[in-house]
């Protein structure tokens, strides 16, 4: 199958499961291709036919992103190496985690989340340790006769029912012994992270050197500037005095076609992030594409504070769709 056509199959998934979709991030480089919401979940996806090609860079962007927009960042792929990825396991790439398509369909479409990721040295599941200490006293099993019954240590047992995860294995032992169902579901759209703890969100780089100016005129406004490096906008800005307002996504160039085509992305990102978008150009000829409003760059200069550019990006965008 080809990339584009797996594009369009996990998008059109997405869309029966009730999610509104974003246009396709048609631009290079690009960190996700993406971004669906369906209420208050929101994901950025990147879709994959081989996930060996999802690289740390781009992970530590989406994980970036994800914090910023309060996003769940994701991969949905076929295969790593030659081996197809397995249905109803989660697999984790640069602290993202990975479905393959029929993981994916179960999770948004069936509404059956996985039970099984995969990290170093196997399968493995999440063990409900408080169902299983129950379990086990309503036997009046010691924990010495479970682990005999298991072949583990006393020590593993405790450490099971403090919440250590299982082998798919073991797992499959208990219930067994036990004639009930002793796993969670892995909550992919919360980060897993009950599974598969990461380091903090990595930091931002550097802004290009010829989005400094801009960055600085955003900071002395009183926002908060994160760079970005392969996303379609320069930056993601939150207000520093108003966490409630919305976040902005930022990007500058010459206006060009291409900056056009970014500015349209980035409006229909936008949309189903729930933010709003200007696009800093040298000379403009129009005030706003579909919802991301132009500004110059002697015009950003001029403003003083966050406020006078929620007010110049409110006003054009409704220029716009007033036109």
């Amino acid at each position: 199958m080809s990339r584009s056509a797996l594009v369009g199959n996990v998008t059109a998934m997405l869309e029966d499961a009730g999610f509104v979709v974003s246009d396709r991030c048609a631009i290079r480089p690009k960190s996700f291709d993406v971004a669906a919401r369906r209420g208050e979940d929101l994901i950025l996806v990147k879709i994959l036919g081989n996930i060996d090609a999802f690289n740390e860079e781009t992970g530590h962007e989406m994980r970036r992103l994800g914090t910023y927009l309060e996003a769940t960042p994701m991969v949905i792929g076929l295969r790593s190496r030659d081996e197809d990825l397995k249905p109803d396991v989660v697999y984790f790439r640069h602290g993202v985690p990975v479905l393959s398509p029929d993981t994916a369909y179960n999770l948004f479409i069936e509404d059956v989340p996985p039970l099984i990721y995969a990290a170093p040295g196997g399968l493995y599941v999440n063990i409900d340790g408080d169902l299983l200490a129950d379990e086990r006293e309503d036997r009046d099993w010691s924990l010495g006769r479970l682990a005999n019954e298991l072949g583990v240590s006393r020590r593993t047992v405790s450490k099971y029912e403090d919440g250590m995860n299982a082998s798919v294995e073991v797992a499959m032992e208990l219930q067994d012994l036990f004639d009930a169902p002793l796993t969670s579901p892995v909550n992919v759209l919360d980060g897993a992270d009950e599974v598969h703890e990461t380091e903090s969100t990595p930091d931002d780089p550097e802004a290009d050197p010829d989005d400094e100016r801009v960055v600085a005129v955003l900071t002395r406004a009183g926002y908060e500037v994160h760079p970005t490096l392969r996303s379609p906008f320069k930056a993601v800005s939150r207000d520093e005095d108003d966490a409630d307002e919305d976040v902005v996504l930022t990007g500058h160039s010459e206006f060009t076609k291409a900056a056009e085509k970014r500015a349209r992305i980035m409006s229909s990102i936008g949309h189903v992030t729930h933010t709003q978008s200007v696009y800093v150009v040298d000379r403009a000829k129009r005030e706003s594409v579909d919802g991301t409003a132009l500004v110059e760059r002697e015009e950003l200069d001029d403003l003083r504070n966050a406020a006078e550019l929620r007010k110049v990006i409110r006003e054009r965008s409704e220029h716009e769709e007033a036109a």
